[in-house]
């Protein structure tokens, strides 16, 4: 099988490369966007559903996701390494599973309350199990291929790419062609992503399975420290994505631009992932990171200044976020695969460490929403007051919130991996 070498091959053939591998994080940047973001308000408006109802049965199920997330990398660690002929089927079951649980989530039979909360918590586990394994497995078989600083995180910034991508068609696409048609393009990518990966570089397994399932990914200290790292740069990043709407609606009273904002962040996310390139093979995968950190910062200090009208002021906080969102794709998973190839785990341990990866991204957005929310609450805002008082609580949680955990992670970059120059062992 190929390797990074592969990879990584000339331009053209690197290319080429990225391209099958990270072609999956296509369709499933593609059906997150509606699972996490357009579920409950379909469920709401159509149905009449509760939201006291909906939103106890979304925490269960997102939470029971997140719990399962590490047992999932040990079962894709299991395959990869004693049934590597058997990866392609299990993925391509895991992608019908969440075709199927997508579809059914959108078009119920049921119309009866307590049936359609039994249909909607049956069918999202259904879609959560299939996102997960998908999710888990991919992102084991890029760490797998192995390579430098730069060529890991060419791997991700393929990957992460192709994911922004997906997240910008599928924000389009179910108002262009209703939500069966997106379903079926939906299938239809998760099909195609499969074919492609047959035919991408993958590493040999080192280690039969029974010794990879032994590995204890808590007793790395490396982990645990980058993993404190990612959960506070990962809490600061969904805290601003959770109160956007409030913040554009009630300080900057432009709702008209809601979509120039979103379009303006994600392009420059996606457009700055070879600036990033660039920057590690010039710095450094931490150094790296930690300026996408510090322009997020200024980004969202210069926020706090602006005030109503301030249209064009945002666009600029939109297209400097977007970049340091970009540092935020592109670099910690690269080094969480770096960090498990000089523990001499490569090929061997990945989907255990992808899998507490996974729960702890996932773990990012629910802690967001509960400490922003409430805090917002005991401040004194109210969704559509402006009241001076409500609208500084709105600029602290929104602004200056999200600046302080981004520069308590870029200490702990900073302290553990920038200054021992990340070369410590695990």
């Amino acid at each position: 099988m190929a390797n990074a070498e592969a990879l990584t091959a000339g331009l053209g053939s690197a290319r080429g490369a990225g391209l099958l591998y990270g072609g999956l994080g296509f369709p499933l940047a593609f059906v997150a966007l509606p699972l996490y973001v357009s579920l409950p308000a379909h469920y709401a408006q159509n149905f009449g559903t509760p939201l006291a109802w909906l939103g106890a049965l979304l925490l269960a199920a997102r939470l029971l996701d997140a719990l399962v997330d590490p047992w999932i990398g040990r079962l894709c660690d299991r395959w990869l390494n004693e049934h590597p002929g058997r990866v392609l089927p299990l993925m391509g079951t895991a992608a019908a599973a969440l075709g199927t649980g997508f579809y059914a989530l959108f078009f119920p039979p049921l119309r009866e309350p307590i049936g359609l909360l039994a249909w909607c918590g049956g069918f999202l586990l259904l879609s959560y199990a299939g996102y997960s394994l998908l999710s888990v497995m991919h992102q084991a078989w890029g760490a797998r291929l192995g390579g430098n600083a730069a060529q890991q995180t060419r791997v991700v910034a393929w990957r992460e790419g192709l994911a922004l991508a997906g997240v910008i068609c599928a924000s389009l696409l179910p108002g262009w062609i209703g939500l069966a048609g997106t379903a079926a393009v939906l299938a239809t990518c998760l099909a195609l992503a499969l074919l492609l990966l047959r035919i991408a570089p993958r590493a040999r397994p080192n280690l039969p399975s029974r010794d990879a399932t032994q590995v204890r990914v808590w007793a790395y200290r490396g982990f645990r420290r980058l993993l404190a790292v990612f959960l506070l740069n990962g809490v600061a990043a969904a805290i601003p994505a959770t109160l956007l709407l409030f913040f554009v609606r009630d300080r900057l009273q432009t709702p008209e631009s809601e979509g120039l904002y979103l379009a303006c962040y994600f392009l420059a996310a996606a457009l700055s992932l070879p600036l990033w390139l660039r920057g590690v093979a010039r710095w450094g995968q931490a150094r790296s990171w930690g300026l996408g950190m510090l322009l997020a910062v200024a980004a969202f200090a210069w926020a706090a200044v602006l005030g109503p009208g301030d249209r064009m002021g945002f666009m600029a906080v939109c297209l400097a976020s977007g970049m340091a969102l970009g540092a935020d794709l592109a670099i910690p998973g690269a080094m969480l695969a770096g960090l498990v190839q000089r523990a001499g785990l490569h090929a061997r341990a990945e989907g255990a460490f992808f899998g507490w990866w996974n729960a702890a991204n996932k773990l990012n957005l629910a802690l967001a929403a509960g400490l922003a929310l409430p805090l917002l609450q005991w401040l004194g805002y109210t969704p559509g007051a402006r009241d001076e008082q409500g609208l500084q609580a709105l600029t602290l949680s929104y602004c200056l919130l999200p600046c302080l955990l981004k520069l308590a992670a870029a200490a702990l970059l900073h302290f553990h991996w920038i200054r021992p120059q990340g070369k410590e062992l695990p």
